[in-house]
This record gives structure tokens, sequence and C-alpha cells, in this order.
């Protein structure tokens, strides 16, 4: 199985090539693992009690209420950005069938299309996959560069 790559300066999508097909995840690009997020938050959040409890028992005894609706913002801060820290689109051409699966958040949504019938289509920096009663859009995980680079490439394989 050989893994051609298109060639996008600072980065690189591997088209993972199998019996005459191909398949591709695009993915966020995500710094920091959820176990580490969740060190960051505890971190940031006894910060924030520790100091607040010093005001506290100095007598600014209001500064408690605040830091905890602080600590409380910073939770639901955290939480919306690890519901979509692996959000990804697959995906994969093989035997005639392209199959996109599209991840964000709780929802998973699968597409199955012919791809004799289906076209690609690059406007401005957006990729569309159009079948004949569906439009999805593509490569939102990608910078500007790399999805235009993408739906070429993807234009290209289709054809074959």
């Amino acid at each position: 199985m050989s893994t051609p790559s298109l060639e996008v300066p600072g980065r690189e999508l591997a088209f993972r090539e199998e019996h005459g097909g191909f398949s591709l995840t695009l993915k966020r690009n995500c710094s920091i693992s959820p176990s580490g997020l969740a060190c960051v938050f505890a971190a940031l959040a006894l910060a924030v009690l520790t100091i607040g409890t010093g005001f506290a028992i100095a007598g600014a005894w209001l500064i408690l209420p605040f830091a905890g609706l602080e600590v409380l913002l910073l939770g639901g801060a955290f939480v919306l950005q690890a519901r979509h820290a692996t959000d990804y689109e697959r995906i994969a051409l093989e035997r005639g069938q392209l199959r996109v699966e599209v991840a964000e958040g709780r929802r998973l949504a699968r597409y199955e299309l012919d791809a004799r019938r289906v076209r690609v289509d690059v406007e401005g920096s957006r990729v569309v996959l159009r079948g004949p009663r569906e439009a999805l859009e593509l490569g939102r995980h990608l910078d500007e560069q790399s999805r235009i680079a993408f739906g070429a490439e993807l234009k290209k394989r289709l054809r074959i």
C-alpha cells in the first residue's frame, strides 16, 4: 500500500491508496490531549479559588462568588472546546462508491454517493461535493491554501 501525499507548504495530506481507491481523514489540529486539557483546567481553577479564598480570609469575601463564577465559565469554555476536539471528515473511495463520514461534536453523519455522479466544486476557498440530491462542504478543518489544494486533488482523483 502506498501513501502518496499532497504537498502544501507547512502541511501534508496523505491520500491512502488501496485497491484502486483512496481514503483521507481530515481532522482538527489539536495541540493538547483531553487529559492535558483537564490538568490545565484543574490548575487554573485551583489558582483562581486559592486567590479568591485568600481574599475572603483577608475580609473581601465578595471575591469568592466571582471566583466561582470565573471557574464555572472557564469550565464551560473548556467543555465546548473539548466537545469539538475530535471532529473529523473521512473521505473514502472504493469500488465506485464515495463514502463520506463527518463527525461534529456528538453528531456523526455518513453519506454514500455514486462516485460517477459526484461533482467537486471549488468555490473561492470552499470545497463542495455535489451529489444528485445533496451538497456537502468538505475541508472545514484545513486552512484556505490546503483546502483549495485538497479540492483540486479530490476533483482529479474522482475523474480517474
